[in-house]
């Protein structure tokens, strides 16, 4: 008789068996795995039926996905996520938002900005490691091809300017009036896609996620979950908030993102970067695209 599959024994192994099964999942299961996954310092310190409130399932949906992963109970699996709370840097961003959700305020600029340091602090917390791995991907790569659609744009324009700014081999896939497929031609094994996104995720962006894939580049996801579907093609996964006091998804912890690997990158390059750089904005003071100071008047006082 074969030997039953032990479940996950790490946090790890947790998530990689999460995104691969997440697809297939329920609608209900993938709420629940969601938000197990992406608020792991719950977990040890709050009752199932709590989380469960939290998450909007039932606790019933819980216990029966704790059962589908292969646990025999919700203690189980809590017991992975102290472990590896005790590995990883506790996220401090839950608190906060706690904090602007309870808080009864006719304040909307201190709501505003309390999320966003929310958001701020989240990125402390989550993506160390990952970033180091991540400007380690892109610095090694041949060609390296941005994508961010929709509200996302704004973050995938800003990591291509400012990354184009000390390199030239780097290029923004845009997919304007239905070019995306010829865009994705130029992808390469060797080449590294960083891809920007979060819920509801684009098509687009899945689509490029799925052919930087298949043509055998190595990804790098920037997403708002571990079980976004752009980050179960990535070899890394950088992770922003988009939590608000308003009614859209803030892209301010995103662009907080993709300033920081830019800034990360460059640093890595050196020497040869910061020449680069000076090139380039000598460049553009020198074709007019900046406007220019008046000159001070003569005489003037």
């Amino acid at each position: 008789m074969a030997k039953k599959p032990q479940p996950p024994y790490s946090f790890q192994e947790l998530v990689g068996l999460m995104r691969d099964r997440y697809p297939g999942m329920s609608p209900q299961f993938q709420v629940g795995a969601r938000h197990l996954i992406d608020h792991p310092d719950q977990v040890p310190v709050q009752s199932m039926r709590s989380i469960a409130a939290e998450a909007g399932v039932q606790p019933a949906t819980l216990v029966r996905l704790v059962k589908s992963l292969g646990y025999q109970g919700w203690e189980e699996l809590r017991q992975v996520f102290i472990r590896g709370l005790q590995q990883q840097p506790k996220p401090y961003a839950e608190q906060a938002r706690n904090v602007v959700r309870r808080r009864n305020s006719r304040n909307a600029l201190h709501r505003h900005m309390a999320a966003h340091i929310a958001n701020l602090q989240f990125l402390e917390a989550q993506n160390g490691e990952a970033l180091a791995e991540a400007v380690k991907i892109l610095q090694r790569a041949r060609h390296v091809h941005v994508a961010g659609f929709r509200a996302s744009y704004a973050a995938a324009y800003t990591l291509h300017y400012l990354y184009r700014l000390f390199r030239n081999s780097v290029s923004l896939l845009r997919g304007d009036v239905g070019l995306l497929e010829m865009e994705l031609r130029a992808l390469e094994p060797g080449d590294a896609v960083v891809i920007i996104g979060f819920a509801p995720y684009s098509r687009e962006g899945l689509r490029v996620a799925e052919a930087a894939s298949e043509r055998g580049c190595r990804i790098v996801a920037l997403c708002d979950s571990k079980l976004a579907p752009l980050a179960r093609h990535a070899e890394t996964t950088l992770l922003f908030s988009t939590e608000t006091a308003g009614f859209f998804p803030s892209s301010a912890a995103a662009l907080a993102l993709v300033e920081t690997l830019a800034s990360q990158l460059l640093g890595k390059a050196g020497q040869y970067a910061i020449q680069a750089l000076g090139q380039a904005e000598e460049q553009l003071h020198r074709s007019g695209a900046y406007v220019q100071p008046e000159a001070a008047t003569s005489g003037r006082e």
